[in-house]
């Protein structure tokens, strides 16, 4: 192994950036790989062409007969820039994306050969899925699985292969995957969020919701990935002892970009642009070799399916540039984690952002009104949103120096939580001339001013506000954003339909004008509401302490926290809004579950081979060197030896107690690894695994890292932090 590396770091030391070949403009070669409406135009009939438009924007069904004209058409555009297979592309509850080329050739009834690719090959297909997790929905023999095209996300080649977003579900109808939950809770808080908009704009006819994620990720030679059986099989590194130099010194955040590094961003930079992926933004993050990607906003579902485009994509341009690509959420002990915050908003059909506020009083409140029904429902469902952001790696960054905690607070900035406390003291009942006055000109009139320079953030905060948008912090970097997504736009639209009860009823039955029954109802909101907002530092004891006494909740593990997903409230939340059905919610814990435990499974075995095979076998080489020389002392001074070879008497007895030590916690790890196995309750191997097995990996890793600084560095078999994190 310690050959291994060291030729490893040799090859780094030949490295030369890869050239890359940029276009003068990138808008001229922007989605020229996307069916979008200039090619749709260019080879589809105006029928064909206006029918799907009208499933695009408004969600009408396409007519069987016009799927094979659109299919044709796809056909056509997509070999004339040589395609030569197809494939639906999905999101199963692996986390990642699935896909199972068809070629488009085939034997005609005279046996000649064609390109073909009719409207039921465009519309639907039926891979065989039954190795997919499915949470019980379906038997394993039963591998029937549907994929159905998803008209709203363009088709898009990659390759030689054309590309459909599809949603996957079951023989009966229920969601495999992500994508489906994530359509229907689009679509009900397009129509909760409409009939409240409506309010302040009778003419708004659909409301969408935007989301801008940041993409954080690692990026280190592919050979020195290759040394680590660690990074190759579980992503992250199990041991390591902390270089002398981390990040303390803050000067890779925002610096100067390596030409290896930077030549890989602008090759990935040109394949965004030609899928349609609005890269805007790229920079060094905090740690060593961290970095981060991020697009303009889009509709959330177009941003999901282009953020897990994107991953696909990275590992594919880091092959070409010889790195390999770690979006684990916490690769390296010691230095900041990855994360992949999302910001979410709400818009219009005529562009305008329900979360930013306008020039006139009815703006603010319109603003005022979906921003306080956003902390009312993550108040209501924190646990809920907890458990979206739950996975076995981001519980290694979760609540680490540079990550929100497990706990959902909102920060909102000191002026606005002003806002809300002056909101708080609004006269129950109708408003006076005066108060209206004061209200809509000292307080809602003043927001535009407060957010003008607010340039405040706190980088503890799960859910933050960040001037039109909150940011869902807490999320990993290797999630898929559907997850969160889902949980925001259904505890958002359930929100929005119990405030338009409660106004409309307060009109109705109090005789109260609109503004009044809005302003009784926010204040309502705002004082159930007020335990989640907190504006202070979310680390330490401190916050704990005063988190436990609002009474929220602090689940720190997965397997804790997933169990919001079945509660109650959930269960009634996602029926009751028609996202999830019982057996879908159900599902996916069991799912969630037994990846966890497969992923501590993983990492125990790895970490045990590791330890066994090769850190072991290695102190002992150097402990026998060791040994060697103090019997070469003994034979030159006799009994005196002890004089001179105190230090080397002094390491072998460490690397001893060290190995003693490694050898029993595996041991230990592996009896309780085998006692999990045998649990056939997937709850309980999960917890088993969380409470009985893992804790064992910091008792082995400590000892390991501590013999990595007694052996000689010549011996040693693991690339080191300081060469990870610093070789470029």
């Amino acid at each position: 192994m310690s050959t291994l590396r060291f030729h490893a770091l040799k090859q780094i030391s030949t490295r030369k950036p890869v050239e890359v070949q940029e276009p003068h403009r990138r808008s001229e070669i922007y989605a020229t790989n996307v069916f979008n409406k200039k090619a749709m135009r260019q080879f589809l009939t105006k029928t064909s062409f206006n029918s799907l438009m009208d499933a695009i924007e408004k969600g009408t069904k396409i007519e069987r007969h016009l799927a094979d004209y659109i299919s044709t058409g796809m056909k056509e555009w997509a070999i004339s820039k040589g395609v030569t297979h197809y494939t639906h592309w999905f999101q199963p509850l692996t986390g990642s994306t699935a896909e199972k080329h068809d070629a488009f050739f085939d034997i005609d009834d005279d046996l000649s050969a064609i390109e073909k690719f009719g409207g039921s090959a465009l519309v639907q297909q039926e891979p065989d899925a039954s190795s997919f997790p499915n949470g019980g929905i379906r038997n394993t023999f039963e591998a029937r699985g549907y994929t159905a095209w998803d008209p709203t996300s363009p088709a898009f080649i990659l390759g030689t292969t054309l590309c459909i977003p599809t949603v996957f579900v079951s023989y009966t109808g229920e969601a495999l995957d992500y994508k489906t939950p994530l359509l229907r809770s689009l679509q009900v808080l397009d129509s909760a969020a409409t009939k409240v908009v409506q309010y302040f704009d009778k003419k708004v006819k659909k409301v969408n919701a935007t989301l801008g994620w940041e993409q954080e990720y690692f990026l280190i030679d592919k050979d020195l990935a290759n040394s680590r059986p660690d990074i190759m099989l579980s992503g992250r590194t199990l041991l390591g002892h902390a270089p002398a130099k981390g990040q303390q010194l803050d000067d890779h955040y925002f610096g100067s970009i390596p030409s290896r590094i930077l030549n890989y961003m602008r090759d990935l930079e040109n394949e965004c642009m030609l899928l349609g992926i609005p890269a805007k933004t790229r920079h060094n993050e905090v740690a060593p070799n961290q970095f981060e990607l991020a697009p303009i906003f889009e509709e959330a579902n177009l941003a999901v399916d282009h953020n897990l485009l994107l991953m696909d994509v990275m590992d594919k341009v880091a092959e070409r540039h010889n790195f390999k690509v770690l979006f684990h959420e916490k690769p390296f002990a010691g230095v900041n984690g990855s994360g992949k915050h999302n910001n979410w908003s709400l818009a219009t059909d005529a562009g305008v952002n329900l979360l930013s506020p306008g020039a006139t009083p009815m703006k603010n409140l319109q603003f005022l009104t979906f921003f306080v029904n956003t902390i009312k429902a993550v108040h209501d469902y924190e646990e809920l949103i907890r458990a979206a952001i739950a996975t076995a790696s981001n519980d290694h960054r979760l609540g680490a120096n540079e990550a929100p905690p497990a706990i959902i607070s909102v920060f909102i900035g000191s002026q606005l939580d002003e806002v809300l406390n002056e909101l708080e003291k609004v006269t129950d009942g109708k408003l006076s001339p005066q108060e209206k006055t004061e209200l809509k000109l000292n307080v809602v009139g003043k927001i535009p001013e407060i957010l003008l320079d607010n340039t405040d953030r706190n980088r503890t905060s799960p859910f933050a506000f960040t001037g039109n948008k909150f940011e869902l912090r807490a999320v990993g970097s290797t999630a898929n954003c559907s997850n969160a997504m889902t949980v925001i736009n259904t505890i958002v639209a359930r929100q929005l339909e119990e405030f338009k009860k409660e106004v409309d009823a307060l009109i109705a039955t109090e005789n109260m004008k609109k503004d009044d029954a809005i302003f009784n109802v926010l204040r309502e909101y705002i004082k159930a509401s007020k335990k989640i907002r907190f504006e202070g530092d979310g680390y330490g004891d401190a916050w704990e302490k005063e988190a436990l006494k609002r009474k929220l909740s602090n689940n720190k593990t997965t397997p804790v926290a997933l169990k919001a997903k079945i509660s109650p409230l959930a269960i009634d939340l996602y029926t009751r809004m028609g996202v999830m059905n019982e057996v879908e919610i159900q599902a996916r814990y069991d799912i969630e579950m037994e990846e966890y435990a497969k992923h501590i499974q993983i990492e125990g075995r790895v970490l045990g081979d590791i330890a066994r095979n090769h850190i072991i076998p290695t102190a002992i080489r150097y402990q026998n060197i060791l040994i060697e020389n103090v019997k070469g002392l003994k034979d030159i001074y006799g009994d005196s030896f002890k004089t001179y070879a105190e230090e080397q008497l002094r390491i072998i007895e460490a690397i001893s107690g060290h190995i003693a030590k490694i050898n029993k916690a595996t041991t230990q790890m592996i009896d309780a690894r085998k006692k999990a196995n045998k649990l056939t309750c997937i709850e309980e191997k999960a917890m088993m695994y969380c409470d009985e097995v893992k804790p064992y990996f910091d008792d082995i890793r400590y000892h390991c890292d501590k013999l990595e600084v007694l052996v000689d560095d010549e011996l040693w078999p693991l690339t080191k932090y300081r060469e990870l994190l610093f070789t470029h």
